[in-house]
């Protein structure tokens, strides 16, 4: 992590707006029952950090984890970027009910899209999990775990509405993953391996990052879901603008490799031919939001 205080904020702002812009994009998607929130459109916006046809870039210092506790925040961006609001209206109540599966429910990310999207009106919601007992306690408990070289905050979330179903990127069949997606209008895909034994961590990366996220992609096509959004990390394309001896992508790629193999997963995703968001953000500190959102293009610094 760099010392330089203005980097550090740079950074945490940069996230939070990411973070912004995969929820709004969602929650439209959800709502509208539409793609209307296309890859065109989402060019027409200002820079941000996601990518839709070209490959997009944003560094940063910290992990991606934690991000979505900024959202709240920066609920004002709606009303910029010409998208639907996160509180309830009259309008509400005549729209029909869509469905959104959130997999890698319990991660950092996941149970924060969980929570969020919990509250958005006419929006079923489904936790895609491992485990759904384990599931089920661990989302309605606060507890401080250490993922890698990060020691995280877990907030307690109350799950009441949210439907829990077992899903296994990692050993489930693609026909598995297309039963539990089939229904759904809208997917978010949260999942990441977790560091744990260093001699296990590239073929876990592997499997997860690569492998098991094109399997929800395959299962997303299959199912007729109309809105994929993945939730990926900065620097995944780093070694193609010149980042490849950063210490950010050092750093955050020696844990199993796991930007190249979030990278095959993005371009998997772009050419599936599925309407897609791909937001590549940084992460935060467990503190609160401060100062303006700021927003910058792909493959820069």
């Amino acid at each position: 992590p760099t010392s330089h205080r203005s980097r550090r904020h740079k950074t945490t702002m940069k996230s939070a707006a990411a973070l912004t812009i995969l929820l709004l994009s969602l929650a439209k998607e959800a709502l509208a029952f539409s793609s209307s929130i296309s890859s065109s459109s989402l060019r027409a916006a200002p820079p941000a950090l996601f990518a839709t046809t070209s490959n997009d870039e944003e560094n940063g210092t910290l992990s991606r984890r934690d991000i979505l506790t900024q959202t709240i925040t920066f609920t004002t961006a709606a009303a910029t970027l010409g998208l639907a609001p996160l509180t309830a209206t009259a309008d509400d109540a005549a729209k029909p009910q869509a469905t959104v599966v959130v997999a890698g429910a319990t991660g950092q990310t996941g149970r924060r899209v969980l929570e969020r999207l919990a509250s958005r009106p006419n929006t079923s919601v489904i936790a895609a999990v491992r485990n759904t007992e384990k599931a089920s306690k661990s989302l309605s408990e606060s507890s401080t775990v250490v993922r890698g070289a990060m020691i995280q905050k877990v907030p307690s979330l109350d799950a009441a509405g949210i439907e829990l179903k077992k899903l296994d990127v990692a050993s489930d069949s693609v026909e598995s993953i297309t039963g539990v997606l089939t229904g759904a209008d809208s997917l978010v895909i949260a999942v990441g391996f977790v560091p744990g034994n260093p001699l296990k961590m590239n073929a876990a990366a592997h499997e997860v990052d690569n492998v098991g996220t094109c399997k929800l992609i395959d299962a997303a096509k299959a199912a007729g879901v109309k809105k994929v959004v993945l939730v990926s990390s900065i620097l995944t394309n780093g070694r193609a603008w010149g980042q490849e001896k950063s210490p950010g992508f050092q750093i955050t790629n020696a844990f199993g490799n796991v930007l190249d193999e979030k990278l095959v997963a993005e371009k998997y995703l772009k050419s599936s031919g599925l309407d897609y968001t791909i937001v590549r953000p940084g992460g935060l500190k467990a503190k609160p939001p401060s100062g303006g959102v700021g927003i910058s293009g792909g493959d820069t610094l």
